[in-house]
């Protein structure tokens, strides 16, 4: 081998080392991020807190969703259902509606969070039931799969409604990645006839572009690092973030839908969210914007409307709903 070989094959190896060190060095931090980041630590505190106590909206949401539960504790029944050996627990309200709502909340959020949009639908003539998701509250589970598995929870949480207590039609109202657990679950080929349609409350576009802007906010660099926290994710959960989201998800979707957007959306982008709504392929879906509050702190800037929207749209689909 000439010379000029010799000096054209170390080049080539060193690349390839260089390139096999890059992408082992990078997983790991990536690794890293996830178990920080997407998953519940096994020897974790099982307990429904406050999330955010730093953030006053918040912790005002919190605190007035307790004081929720509280006056109608008489009509709360504890529930828990099992899935994929898991044992996931929640409350339901029974306000002697022959229908019911199961509010879906963001990633990490118990059920002590759901009880602050609970009211609307309580006027609207609907039961609640809340939920610990899996790997939230006091509920079992180690991953978060942003509504892929999720899903066929609150295909059992219908289930028990229905059967157990005889509510003829279930709704759902989805906040943040709850609303992707909510539409994953309306297009689900397991979906039962009685699922019957579904408020959107900050719907993104897909996960991995909400956490490429989570990375920018911890100074963490987008790529390749989120990236491949998406492969570590559908390594250990089955969900694909990387190509598939609600975006595409709602192309299937023909149940009324109510998308609840605010102009100030950090996450969900005014943008981003518009192409959302126009893929969606209900018949029956309405798109209302708030001037006001940031992501998933839409209702808290603005009660009487956030209430009177849903109110309306219920009202307007009364026949189905």
């Amino acid at each position: 081998m000439s010379i000029g070989g010799i000096i054209a094959l170390v080049i080539t190896f060193l690349g390839v080392s260089g390139l096999i060190f890059f992408i082992l060095f990078t997983f790991y931090i990536a690794g890293r991020v996830y178990r920080k980041t997407l998953i519940r630590p096994e020897d974790e505190k099982r307990e429904r807190k406050c999330s955010d106590i730093n953030n006053p909206q918040h912790v005002e949401m919190f605190e007035k969703g307790l004081a929720w539960a509280e006056n109608y504790n008489a009509d709360m029944t504890p529930v828990e259902i099992e899935n994929e050996g898991l044992k996931l627990l929640g409350e339901y309200y029974d306000f002697g509606c022959g229908r019911a709502v199961i509010i879906l909340p963001g990633r990490t959020e118990s059920l002590a969070y759901s009880y602050y949009y609970a009211e609307p639908y309580r006027k609207a003539g609907f039961n609640v039931l809340v939920i610990d998701s899996r790997a939230t509250g006091l509920s079992d589970g180690v991953y978060f799969s942003m509504g892929e598995r999720e899903k066929f929870d609150v295909i059992k949480w219908g289930k028990l409604l229905h059967e157990r207590f005889s509510n003829k039609t279930v709704f759902l109202h989805g906040i943040c990645i709850g609303s992707s657990t909510a539409v994953y679950t309306l297009t689900a080929n397991e979906c039962p006839d009685y699922f019957i349609g579904m408020c959107a409350d900050g719907m993104y576009k897909n996960f991995f572009e909400i956490f490429r802007l989570h990375m920018k906010e911890w100074n963490k660099p987008a790529f390749p690092i989120a990236y491949e926290v998406m492969v570590i994710l559908y390594k250990n959960t089955g969900a694909n973030c990387l190509t598939y989201g609600p975006y595409k998800a709602v192309k299937k979707l023909k149940k009324p839908i109510l998308f609840i957007y605010t102009e100030k959306d950090q996450y969900a982008l005014p943008e981003e969210s518009k192409k959302v709504y126009a893929n969606c392929a209900s018949p029956a879906k309405e798109i209302r914007w708030f001037k006001n509050g940031t992501h998933s702190h839409v209702r808290i800037n603005d009660e009487e409307g956030y209430d009177s929207v849903i109110k309306e749209f219920v009202e307007k689909h009364k026949d189905v709903l």
